[in-house]
């Protein structure tokens, strides 16, 4: 049984697109949450994470003012940031999330992660990072190996890269998508009622024509990849002058 539950990480662990209906955003984080609080009656519940963040970041910000809240329970998921950059030193990373699985379970905690899935199918520009991924991939499976961390291999579902499970930005998931992750690592800790029905694939879809798909991407750039890039030419993030959306540990409301 656990007690406290503290999550760290970027967009995806704060939730970016699953709208919550008030506002804000839902995400993996929360639905994973409400799940084990729903099966043992309890818990307590704190997101330190912010949009925008690499996981040197996540290291210097959320790690020090997460081990002072004594989770015995730590989702630790970060890298989309460092792959799409334009520098990617896979070791640091690596290094910086290897010293931050160490420090959780070493204070006793059971920390849970999982891989990035291959976004190729989500958005084919993705193809130039692909090489990226895969090393950050590689070196979470080993990592997790020696640090005894729960890992969740998502890369290793084709579902994962359904673009059915992903936002309109493609680096997202959508409330589907989070519902599926969310799923997946309440399976990996063995909740009650959970099983591996979040693995199964989509039904097939109806092919688009070559018309809807080149409008399709036109409308992606204009809207997301263009301002995205205009933004880190500025040396800006999404994150900027912004904070964690549950900073304490609150008891949750499943």
């Amino acid at each position: 049984m656990y007690q406290r539950y503290v999550a760290i990480g970027d967009s995806s662990t704060e939730g970016l697109d699953d709208p919550d209906g008030q506002g804000g955003y839902r995400g993996w984080a929360n639905r994973l949450a409400e799940r084990i609080a729903a099966a043992q009656g309890s818990l307590r519940y704190a997101n330190l994470a912010v949009r925008g963040r690499t996981t040197r970041q996540i290291r210097a910000d959320q790690l020090a003012p997460a081990l002072a809240l004594r989770p015995d329970l730590v989702t630790l998921f970060s890298g989309t940031n460092d792959v799409i950059r334009k520098r990617f030193e896979a070791a640091e990373v690596a290094a910086d999330i290897q010293a931050m699985q160490r420090a959780f379970i070493g204070q006793g905690a059971t920390l849970l992660t999982f891989t990035l899935p291959d976004l190729t199918p989500v958005m084919p520009v993705a193809r130039w990072i692909t090489p990226r991924v895969l090393l950050l991939n590689a070196a979470l499976r080993e990592i997790c190996a020696s640090t005894g961390a729960i890992l969740v291999d998502l890369a290793r579902y084709r579902v994962a890269s359904d673009p059915r499970l992903w936002s309109a930005d493609r680096l997202h998931g959508n409330s589907e998508g989070h519902a599926r992750i969310a799923a997946a690592l309440a399976e990996a800790l063995g909740v009650p009622g959970t099983d591996a029905s979040w693995s199964r694939p989509l039904p097939d879809s109806v092919r688009r024509g070559v018309s809807e798909l080149v409008v399709g991407e036109l409308r992606w750039w204009r809207v997301h990849l263009v301002p995205w890039a205009w933004r880190h030419l500025r040396g800006r993030s999404s994150g900027d002058g912004r904070l964690p959306k549950r900073p304490e540990l609150l008891e949750v409301v499943s």
